[in-house]
């Protein structure tokens, strides 16, 4: 029988609410089918832990006496966007510290982000716009996420839906968003968990929009919006999945309730610092259909090998290889064979498919409605030659 998401959060708050991580899913289904398992969940938990360099944190430092309109600001050696109100800034997760400042260096805004959130205290140094409102000209001090008034993610593009293999057929080796690429298809590297992930389990997008609550670094948070280069018109298989990069999402959450297990920083030698971000959006088990799309399985889910030995926009592939053949160590490129790496944490992203369904066992977190649906129809605009 079809149920609303009001009736499954009566069974969450209840505590009778059936939930399965979607890996638990998949092999019921195996066992039983579509129809019986659908009789059987109430909420499908996915998970993935991944870089996700389009990522930053909002912070409200309060005012200072007397106030400052800042102007420049470093924290913890890294430069924050000042453009907003007096005392807001933006810290952005790829953003590199500073070498005039005596910090480390293979540093970011991703590790400051998530020393915050561990608790410790981080160096901020401000310089003012003196003016009548605001007259301090600079000042120093150390910050604590208990000594600032706001602290939030907000990402404007996490969660890909589906991405790329990374091979390098060339002589030397290239140091890339994916770590190091060996030369001559000595190694290749994905991003994407596979069928845990949670946009493969919802290919259309037709469970979450804006609104939906999801978990977030340990914490709470939100759909926001479309990400940045969310690209649906992607071509799909029969399934509905992608065969390349497609959807994004913004996503919102207070950094607060965030916990270091779950938020880390990284660098990537050669190219720069990014953010380890845990994420599980819960899919409300409204009728057989959201179990028959989440049933899909890794054999079942391609992505594209690119060859990043030319340094173009649109690169050469290798043609596609399943998510199955990735996770199996390795694939086979015009004969030869090439080992595997995930740079997703298979084992962290079933973790917080895990987490965020204890959770929802235990009543702690109930689903809610989207506000308005993604759009589906946003095409992928490259910026070529206009203007050079």
């Amino acid at each position: 029988m079809p149920q609303t998401i009001a009736d499954i959060n009566a069974k969450i708050v209840a505590q009778t609410a059936k939930v399965l991580t979607a890996t638990e899913l998949k092999a019921l289904v195996a066992e039983v089918g579509v129809k019986q398992a659908a009789k059987q969940v109430d909420v499908i938990t996915t998970g993935t832990f991944e870089p996700m360099e389009s990522s930053g944190a909002i912070l409200n430092l309060g005012h200072t006496d007397p106030p400052i309109k800042i102007r420049s600001c470093w924290i913890d050696g890294v430069p924050a966007y000042a453009g907003f109100g007096a005392v807001d800034l933006y810290l952005g997760a790829t953003q590199e510290a500073d070498l005039s400042d005596d910090v480390a260096l293979n540093r970011g805004g991703g590790h400051a982000i998530a020393d915050l959130i561990a608790g410790k205290e981080v160096s901020l140094r401000a310089i003012g716009h003196p003016n009548d409102c605001y007259p301090k000209a600079s000042f120093e001090t150390t910050i604590t996420k208990d000594s600032i008034n706001q602290f939030y993610l907000f990402n404007p593009r996490n969660l890909y839906q589906n991405f790329i293999v990374g091979v390098n057929g060339g002589e030397n080796t290239l140091y890339t968003y994916l770590g190091p690429l060996q030369p001559r298809l000595a190694n290749a590297v994905y991003s994407n968990p596979g069928a845990i992930s949670p946009l493969w389990n919802d290919p259309d997008l037709q469970l979450i929009g804006i609104g939906t609550k999801i978990f977030m670094g340990g914490g709470i948070g939100y759909i926001a919006w479309e990400g940045t280069q969310h690209f649906p018109l992607q071509k799909r298989l029969e399934n509905r999945t992608p065969i390349g990069p497609a959807a994004t999402l913004a996503l919102i959450g207070d950094a607060k309730q965030m916990t270091a297990e779950w938020v880390r920083g990284c660098y990537f030698r050669n190219y720069g610092a990014s953010l380890m971000l845990g994420v599980g959006v819960p899919l409300p088990v409204i009728d057989a259909e959201v179990v028959a799309r989440a049933a899909v399985m890794d054999d079942h889910l391609v992505a594209p090998v690119i060859d990043f030995s030319i340094p173009r926009r649109v690169r050469p592939t290798f043609g596609s290889v399943s998510y199955a053949q990735l996770k199996s160590g390795k694939i086979t490129i015009e004969g030869t064979t090439v080992k595997t790496a995930p740079l997703a944490s298979i084992y962290l992203s079933e973790k917080v498919a895990t987490t965020l369904k204890d959770w929802i066992i235990a009543g702690k977190f109930t689903l809610t409605e989207p506000v308005a649906l993604l759009p589906s129809d946003r095409t992928f605009v490259p910026q070529d030659t206009r203007g050079f």
